[in-house]
């Protein structure tokens, strides 16, 4: 089992003001496997935790146990063109270089 995965999905959950149901239909799963990940009983594919991580706005290495702190240093990029998001990874890499 991940370090913790299940204590941080449901705290990031709850966090999100989120129930398991709501989870579940984000992810395209059904709210007893949300519990079971919440529970420890199960453990989420790859595909499935990383739809977490976009989902809480947090890194899977938060999730996965590698980071030990949440932070939410992600950024939601959908709905911006190939350009727009060019645009703005040299912005961080100018802001970034100073």
């Amino acid at each position: 089992m991940i370090y913790q995965l299940a204590e941080k999905l449901r705290t990031l959950r709850l966090q999100s003001k989120l129930s398991q149901k709501e989870v579940a239909t984000r992810l395209g799963i059904s709210p007893s496997i949300v519990s079971a990940y919440e529970v420890a009983e199960r453990t989420p594919s790859v595909e499935i935790l990383l739809a977490l991580a976009s989902l809480y706005k947090c890194s899977s290495d938060y999730l996965l146990g590698l980071n030990r702190t949440l932070t939410h240093n992600c950024l939601d990029v959908s709905g911006l063109s190939k350009e727009q998001i060019s645009a703005l990874q040299e912005l961080i890499r100018t802001m970034q270089n100073k």
